[in-house]
């Protein structure tokens, strides 16, 4: 009965719209809709249909990584939820499900609420371009639209390492390779140091994670490719500080250098509900790697970035709290939403029509 069940839920996923599903042991199934959750008018799930469904989603190599680390993150594909992006825990010594319904295609950049400059960003020969933001926030989204830009556009090899696989893309002018995790390579670091060897244009890093990730994906960006990656800070100055914090000494010297010589741009993001509460709409924050972004970094003056976003206008860069404002005007959401996302409310609370 639990497969039964499993079954219906996905493909029940378009009726709901949702963006995610939730099996967790002692209550019925709970959807994720316009960032909110629904419990489903089912009855509630017992531990060992968890465990059932769990084990009918995963290989045997799955299987045994999610036996010895008790997590795991694997991708597959439904026949009408599409491509679904599962994540397995433990809680009480049995497994429970989050599922991420990914979607079958790649939105325009004005449906997706993405500024302008971000393409500018994405036609750049080499260099790190980072998106960033907390879970759920659209990283991914946005990472595959940018592939989808490129692949449109220009005639060059586009390798990505994703754990998992969220969305396919098929080759337009460009060839993508698109790597799994657990799949086709057995870790990720030990694939971002090998993907070098494959002549690639672009590399698409799923997640800057650790030391070796980011310090691998720093010399690509050097060394004449275009490397776009996500990772997970609140905001424009923290993913700088995360980077550089992750090294001491003269390692950090060194990635101070990189950064400052192969950054072209950051979007950290937000999805906030709408005022109809109908939707989520995007708020970001936009970092352009001007000749002054540069010069901050290598002082290691990141506390001054602030400021320079804030008269980078010209330049395509917004703060937060001045895309919150924004929203709030064109009535994209309220007021409270406003105050309540803001890194400084007194930006906000001063211009209240």
């Amino acid at each position: 009965m639990s497969m039964e069940t499993l079954g219906r839920l996905l493909s029940a996923v378009n009726e709901y719209d949702a963006s995610d599903l939730h099996l967790v042991a002692g209550v019925p199934p709970a959807f994720r809709v316009n960032g909110e959750i629904i419990i489903a008018d089912e009855d509630a799930l017992t531990e060992e249909e968890t465990d059932t469904m769990a084990a009918s989603l995963m290989n045997e190599p799955q299987r045994k990584k999610f036996e010895q680390e008790w997590e795991l993150c694997i991708s597959i594909l439904h026949s009408a939820a599409g491509r679904v992006r599962v994540t397995f825990y433990r809680r009480n010594n049995h497994t429970e499900l989050s599922l991420r319904f990914c979607g079958d295609k790649v939105a325009a950049r004005a449906d997706l609420g993405l500024p302008d400059k971000l393409d500018d960003l994405a036609r750049r020969p080499n260099g790190l371009v980072l998106i960033t933001g907390p879970t759920g926030a659209g990283k991914t989204t946005t990472l595959n639209y940018l592939v989808d830009l490129i692949n449109s556009e220009r005639r060059c090899k586009i390798v990505t390492i994703e754990d998992p696989i969220e969305f396919v893309h098929e080759n337009k002018r460009a060839i993508v390779v698109q790597q799994e995790v657990l799949t086709d390579v057995r870790s990720f670091n030990r694939a971002l140091i090998h993907v070098l060897r494959q002549d690639p244009d672009v590399i698409v890093v799923g997640e800057m994670r650790d030391h070796e990730a980011i310090a691998t994906a720093m010399t690509a960006a050097e060394t004449g490719h275009l490397v776009l990656a996500t990772m997970h800070s609140p905001n424009v100055s923290h993913a700088l500080e995360r980077i550089i914090g992750v090294f001491e000494g003269s390692a950090q010297k060194q990635i101070i250098l990189q950064l400052a010589n192969a950054l072209q741009g950051i979007i950290a993001q937000d999805l906030l509900p709408s005022a109809d509460r109908t939707r989520r709409v995007l708020g970001y924050e936009l970092l352009v790697a001007t000749n002054a972004v540069r010069n901050l970094i290598r002082e290691n003056q990141l506390h001054h970035l602030e400021n320079t976003i804030q008269m980078g206008r010209k330049d395509g860069m917004i703060l937060m709290d001045n895309c919150l404002y924004d929203l709030y005007c064109k009535c994209a959401i309220t007021y409270d939403t406003a105050m309540s996302r803001a890194r400084n409310p007194e930006r906000i609370a001063p211009q209240k029509k």
